[in-house]
């Protein structure tokens, strides 16, 4: 069940509505299931607007209103005096009885403070039941001690009471958040986009123009920089006296109010997280970038390096820090429909869009901890992206690790709202990456080796990862990880020690495709030139030096490497 509260200053006007045939004439059988008493009059249906009908629907708003004209004469009365909750169950529910939702009803209005139990003083209230899967409740804040309601924090109150209510009637168990969710469109923003042929509200379409902008700037005035010079959108900012940033707005070109004026909305009217306070956060959260060198990786690699770990550091790292990840890899999933190809692009807003909801919760980020992937992503902005297609889908593929690491984390901490989030960005994920990896692993699997270098490849998989090896060699990926081995053979690289490097980085277990993902990870650890013939060579004569001292010392030849291990050998300079 869910509960919609909101406040008003009409009473005649919600009653009128209450009892009307609706906006789309849904309201088939509205009739009162409860009141304050039990005795209050029951207009009925208003469509013949019969004198009895209206008289009676005068006769309950006068009722609702005696305490309110009461507390008028005495200068007491707020103006929004009107309390208007619905409750909807959900479309599994089987169909509830009057009782029930009078039952329902009295449970909400004495947990919000509305009407509290054994209070002889509450509020007046009604209850009105338009279809079988919903109540709304009217009520007037003022109570018969003529003193105003207490009801504060009444939707969470509420909501605390109808997963009680779940629970003993039997219905679905809603999943509840906290709270940090952006605000849902309202009707008449979902109506306004209808009538202009847009699938989604102005708010929704502003929500994800900011992200987006989040994602690739590096200071705030960078940010509203880049929103201004976005099409359809018009900017406002606040400043203090001093000139500093105090705050900034934002409006749709053509969405206006009935006065033709713009209708703006301010960071935290967009979401929680897009408020200047928070941007400024994140953005310090951004380390500056050094520049490309021909011995650094591409921020590319740096960016798959970084969304790699964070699986290991949603287990490892404390809430705030991980926290923080989980926010990193939002903005980079807001980046990605800007670094992909146009076909790519739908599945990526919507994934960036469900994963949004992951990236709020309760738990305060240490945005400082993920600096590396904030850093790594807006490098790739700045820099031509490679042809072939691999990096995206390397990419892709650790992703898809991320949000089922995700989905764990927020599981094992009660955010259901967030959970559900980080496995709908799986599946829009997965369709992506299964587009983007297409292309470069057919091309890698028309190369595939001979068949003794295959059989050879085959034995060091069941000697690498032999919990898995059977899979990996089923695996229509298998040639490509094959030929991603051969190619890093002829480049100096050992395959075994390679192979054990990529499937010590993280368990296969998450992965849809071992052999797929065993690709990617050789390709990347690859990236830079293997060892020369010179570097082997000179590794070599150190060995030899190394043994020979340890000979002289009468030492055994471990126990000298241990005193002084030869170094790993550097890749040479391009």
């Amino acid at each position: 069940m869910i509960a919609k509260i909101s406040s008003g200053k009409d009473t005649a006007g919600l009653i009128r509505y209450l009892y009307g045939p609706g906006r789309a004439n849904e309201h088939t059988d509205p009739h009162l299931v409860a009141s304050w008493d039990g005795f209050a009059p029951d207009p009925g249906r208003t469509d013949n607007a019969t004198d009895n009908a209206t008289a009676t629907r005068k006769l309950l708003v006068a009722d609702l209103d005696l305490h309110l004209k009461q507390a008028r004469r005495l200068g007491r009365a707020s103006k929004q005096h009107v309390w208007h909750c619905s409750i909807r169950a959900a479309p599994e529910d089987r169909t509830l009885s009057d009782a029930e939702w009078a039952t329902i009803a009295r449970r909400i209005v004495a947990a919000t403070g509305i009407a509290p139990d054994g209070d002889p003083d509450g509020c007046r209230w009604a209850a009105v039941r338009h279809a079988d899967d919903h109540i709304h409740i009217a009520a007037t804040k003022v109570r018969g001690d003529l003193r105003p309601a207490r009801h504060w924090n009444d939707y969470l109150t509420a909501d605390e009471e109808l997963a009680a209510i779940e629970k003993e009637y039997g219905l679905q168990q809603v999943r509840r958040g906290d709270h940090t969710a952006a605000k849902r469109p309202t009707r008449a923003e979902q109506e306004k986009a209808r009538r202009g042929s847009h699938a989604t509200t102005a708010r929704e379409r502003l929500r994800a123009t900011a992200r987006t902008a989040v994602s690739v700037a590096t200071s705030t005035e960078e940010f509203l920089a880049i929103l201004t010079a976005t099409d359809k959108v018009l900017v406002e900012t606040q400043r203090f006296p001093s000139g500093d940033l105090r705050g900034y707005k934002l409006a749709l070109k053509g969405d206006t109010n009935a006065a033709g004026e713009p209708i703006w909305y301010s960071g935290s009217k967009l979401a929680p997280d897009l408020s200047l306070p928070k941007i400024k956060q994140r953005l310090e959260g951004t380390a500056p970038q050094p520049r490309t060198g021909r011995d650094r990786p591409s921020p590319w690699h740096q960016a798959i390096t970084a969304a790699e770990r964070i699986p290991q550091l949603l287990d490892q790292a404390d809430d705030e820090a991980a926290q923080a990840h989980l926010a990193a890899f939002g903005e980079a999933l807001d980046a990605l429909p800007l670094l992909a190809p146009q076909n790519l692009r739908p599945q990526l807003r919507q994934a960036a869009s469900a994963f949004e909801r992951a990236t709020r919760s309760r738990i305060q980020a240490e945005h400082h901890h993920a600096r590396t992937l904030r850093s790594a992503v807006r490098a790739m902005l700045r820099e031509p992206a490679p042809k072939d297609g691999a990096a995206l889908a390397m990419l892709l593929d650790a992703a898809l690790l991320v949000a089922l690491a995700a989905t764990r984390w927020h599981h094992l901490r009660h955010h259901d709202q967030q959970a559900t989030a980080a496995q709908q960005t799986h599946l829009h994920l997965q369709a992506a990456y299964d587009q983007a990896a297409a292309t470069p692993l057919t091309a890698l699997a028309h190369r595939k080796p001979s068949a003794p270098t295959i059989e050879r490849f085959t034995t060091l998989i069941h000697e690498t990862a032999p919990a898995h090896a059977q899979q990996i060699l089923d695996d229509p990926g298998w040639h490509a990880l094959a030929t991603a081995l051969a190619d890093a053979e002829t480049t100096g690289h050992q395959p075994a020690t390679l192979l054990q490097q990529a499937a010590d980085q993280r368990t296969l277990d998450d992965a849809r495709s071992p052999a797929r993902t065993l690709t990617w990870r050789i390709h990347r650890l690859t990236q830079r030139t293997g060892p020369s013939h010179r570097a082997l060579v000179a590794k070599a004569r150190s060995a030899a030096t190394a043994e020979g001292t340890a000979q002289r010392l009468n030492a055994p030849v471990h126990e000298a490497s241990a005193i002084r291990p030869p170094q790993s050998p550097r890749a040479p300079q391009r």
